[in-house]
C-alpha cells in the first residue's frame, strides 16, 4: 500500500532537496575539521576552524529553512515528528563538530593526539554514510541500502566510545598537568558525542523507513 502511495504521491520538491543540503553541508564540516586536526601548524589550524564555524552557520540556516517549511506547508513527504527530529540530529552533529573545533582553539591545544585524529577521520566516514542514506530518501528504492547504513553507523560510534575511553584511560596514566588533561578530555568527550549525534540520525532513519518503506 505504501508503493502505491508514494507512486500517486507528488514528488517532494521542498524537504528533500533540503535534507540533501544538510547532509552534504555536515560532510564538509566533518572533513574541514579533518582538514584542521591534520594542520601542525597553529594558525593555518585557525584558518580551517574559522571555516567550520561558517559552515555551521550555513546548517542553521538550512535548519531554520525547514523548519520555517513545516510551519508552512499541510502535506510533507513523511511525519512532521519525524522530519523535525531528523533535521534536529543532523544540525546537532554541526553543532558538537563546530564545539570540537572550537574547543581545540580556545584551549589552544598546540598538538593534536592521534585519538582526536582518528576520531575526526572516523566522523568524516559517518556523515559520508549518512548523506548517502539521506540521498536515498528520495523515493525508497534502496531501503537495504538505508538499513546497512543505519547498522555501520551503529558501529561506527560503537568504534568512537573505544577510541574516546582508550584516549582518556591513557591520558589519566601518562598526564600529569592537570590542565592539560582536562583541555584534551574536553575535545575528545565533544568528538565522542558528535558521533552518538551521528547515531541519533540513524535511529530517526529507521523510524522512518519502518514507517515508509
Amino acid at each position: 500500500m505504501n508503493s502505491v502511495f508514494n507512486f500517486f504521491s507528488p514528488k517532494d520538491k521542498t524537504f528533500q532537496p533540503l535534507f540533501e543540503q544538510a547532509s552534504t553541508n555536515l560532510v564538509l564540516i566533518a572533513e574541514t575539521l579533518l582538514v584542521a586536526v591534520n594542520t601542525p601548524d597553529q594558525e593555518k589550524r585557525k584558518q580551517h576552524i574559522k571555516e567550520v564555524e561558517r559552515l555551521e552557520q550555513v546548517g542553521d540556516d538550512i535548519t531554520h529553512t525547514i523548519f520555517l517549511g513545516l510551519s508552512k506547508t499541510f502535506i510533507t513527504p513523511f511525519d512532521r515528528e519525524d522530519i523535525h527530529a531528523l533535521v534536529s540530529a543532523l544540525d546537532d552533529i554541526a553543532d558538537y563538530i563546530y564545539a570540537s573545533a572550537m574547543n581545540m582553539d580556545l584551549f589552544n591545544i598546540k598538538i593534536i593526539s592521534k585519538p582526536m585524529k582518528e576520531l575526526a577521520a572516523l566522523l568524516v566516514d559517518m556523515c559520508k554514510d549518512l548523506n548517502t542514506a539521506i540521498l536515498e530518501l528520495r523515493n525508497f528504492k534502496n531501503t537495504r541500502l538505508i538499513a546497512e547504513i543505519c547498522l555501520k553507523i551503529n558501529k561506527g560510534e560503537s568504534t568512537a566510545d573505544l577510541i574516546c575511553n582508550t584516549a582518556l584511560a591513557s591520558l589519566f596514566d601518562d598526564e600529569f598537568d592537570a590542565i592539560e588533561l582536562i583541555k584534551q578530555k574536553e575535545v575528545l568527550q565533544t568528538m565522542e558525542i558528535a558521533s552518538d549525534k551521528c547515531d541519533d540520525v540513524a535511529n530517526v532513519l529507521e523510524s522512518i523507513l519502518i514507517k515508509n518503506a
